[in-house]
């Protein structure tokens, strides 16, 4: 039965996402995007993973969407002019890289299934909080730094670009 939840939530977030990506106005691309977060995080509650999805719910689809609406709300994008596409050659190229991609996913899938039975009894311990930081802070100690460097360029570089300049003095 819990297949079936994961199945369900998982199909959600495919169409959601496809609908998000191809809905004109961003507004409602936005809507679907919390629709696919909230999705995804009910994935990681089926995998037996409740952290992340609570992790996910409260970092994606709380604090990053209210981000994505505010800039969208800023700009106001309602009005903002689209651009069509010159040429065929545009709609080539993407319908390629999308049946390149679906191929992947279809070989992946098909030398995936063997193995993915092979630990359905074993005690799902990734989700919880203590294996976790265990090895975020051992193993993952530099990708862990890296990040938090990039979290800081990131944040001096948003203030850097949003204080207001002083006129120069004469």
């Amino acid at each position: 039965m819990s297949w079936f939840f994961f199945i369900l939530f998982a199909a959600l977030a495919v169409g959601s996402a496809i609908a998000m990506i191809s809905h004109k106005n961003p507004v409602y691309s936005a809507v679907f995007l919390i629709i696919t977060f909230f999705a995804v995080a009910g994935c990681y509650y089926l995998l037996q993973a409740p952290f992340l999805g609570i992790v996910q719910i409260i970092v994606y689809a709380g604090a990053i969407m209210v981000l994505f609406l505010f800039v969208i709300m800023l700009l106001n994008l309602r009005d903002a002019v689209r651009l069509p596409l010159h040429g065929s050659y545009q709609v080539a190229f993407a319908a390629l890289f999308a049946a390149i991609l679906l191929l992947q996913l279809v070989l992946f899938i098909i030398t995936a299934v063997p193995t993915f039975h092979s630990n359905v009894g074993h005690e799902a311990v990734l989700g919880e909080v203590e294996p976790l930081g265990l090895l975020l802070f051992t193993k993952y100690i530099y990708a862990f730094e890296i990040a938090s460097l990039v979290l800081l360029v990131a944040i001096i570089g948003a203030v850097v670009l949003g204080r207001k300049k002083l006129p120069k003095e004469i």
